[in-house]
C-alpha cells in the first residue's frame, strides 16, 4: 500500500515542475492524480503512460474552468481528497513598484492567489462530503521575506500564507487541513535569482522533486496534525 493509496488528488499547474513531480510522486505512491494547466501537451508529457495520471486543460484565472473541473472530478471520482494549488508564475521582470505596471500586477495576482481562493473555494464541498481532506497551497519563501524588484510577487505569496491560515481556521471542524509550502529557488523556476542561491546556506538551488516529498507528506495522513502551518524548503535561506 502507498503512502497516499487511492487518494483522489487535484494539482494545478502540473504540467512541469513542482506540480510535475508532485504528481508522478503522489501516483507512485498510489493516488489517483488530476494535473491540470494550461499546455495540453506539458499535462500529457508528464501523463505519459501512467494510468495513474489524469489530464484536464484548465486556465486557473477563470472561474467557469474551475466549475468544469471539480465537476468533471466529482462525476468521475465522487470525491476529492487533497488540492495542490500550485500554478503560478512569476510574471516579466517587475522591476521598482515605481515601474510596476498594473497589467504586471493583476496578471500575477490573479494568476498566485485568485485562482488559491477560487481552488478551494470550489474543493470545499467535495472535501466535506468526503469527511475530510488536506490542502496544500505552494506560496515560496517571497511569502514569508521581502524580495526587492518583486513586489507583485511577494504580495500574492504572502496573501496565500495568510489565506491558508484563514481557511485552516474556518475549516478545522470539517477536518479540513490546509498548509502552505514556502520552496527557495528550485531549478525548474522560470526566474532563478541568484543573489538568493548565493546567500542560501546550502549554496545550491533545490529540486523538484524535494519539495514533492513534502507534498506528499501534507497529503497523506501522516500529517493530521498539521494545519495553517508554513513549511519551508529553502535550503535555510529564511533561517538566517
Amino acid at each position: 500500500m502507498g503512502r497516499v493509496q487511492d487518494k483522489v488528488v487535484l494539482i494545478t499547474g502540473g504540467g512541469s515542475g513542482i506540480g510535475a513531480a508532485s504528481a508522478k510522486l503522489l501516483a507512485k505512491e498510489g493516488a489517483q492524480v488530476i494535473i491540470t494547466g494550461r499546455t495540453q501537451e506539458k499535462l500529457d508529457n508528464v501523463k505519459a503512460d501512467n494510468d495513474q495520471i489524469h489530464t484536464i486543460q484548465q486556465d486557473v484565472t477563470k472561474a467557469e474552468d474551475w466549475d468544469r473541473v471539480i465537476t468533471e472530478i466529482k462525476e468521475k471520482y465522487g470525491h476529492l481528497d487533497g488540492l495542490v494549488n500550485n500554478a503560478g508564475i512569476t510574471g516579466p521582470e517587475e522591476g521598482s513598484i515605481e515601474d510596476l505596471t498594473d497589467e504586471t500586477f493583476y496578471q500575477i495576482i490573479d494568476t498566485n492567489i485568485y485562482s488559491v481562493y477560487k481552488g478551494m473555494q470550489v474543493a470545499i464541498p467535495l472535501m466535506r462530503e468526503a469527511g475530510k481532506g488536506s490542502i496544500v497551497n505552494i506560496s515560496s519563501t517571497s511569502g514569508l521575506v521581502g524580495t526587492p524588484d518583486a513586489a507583485a510577487y511577494g504580495a500574492s505569496k504572502f496573501a496565500v500564507r495568510g489565506l491558508t491560515q484563514s481557511a485552516a481556521l474556518e475549516l478545522v471542524d470539517d477536518h479540513i487541513r490546509v498548509n502552505s509550502v514556502h520552496p527557495g529557488v528550485v531549478e525548474t523556476e522560470i526566474r532563478l535569482f541568484e543573489e538568493v542561491v548565493e546567500t542560501t546556506p546550502m549554496k545550491r538551488v533545490g529540486k523538484a522533486e524535494e519539495i514533492a516529498y513534502l507534498v506528499l507528506y501534507l497529503i497523506s495522513d501522516e500529517s493530521t496534525f498539521s494545519t495553517g502551518a508554513a513549511f519551508t524548503a529553502d535550503g535555510g535561506y529564511t533561517a538566517k
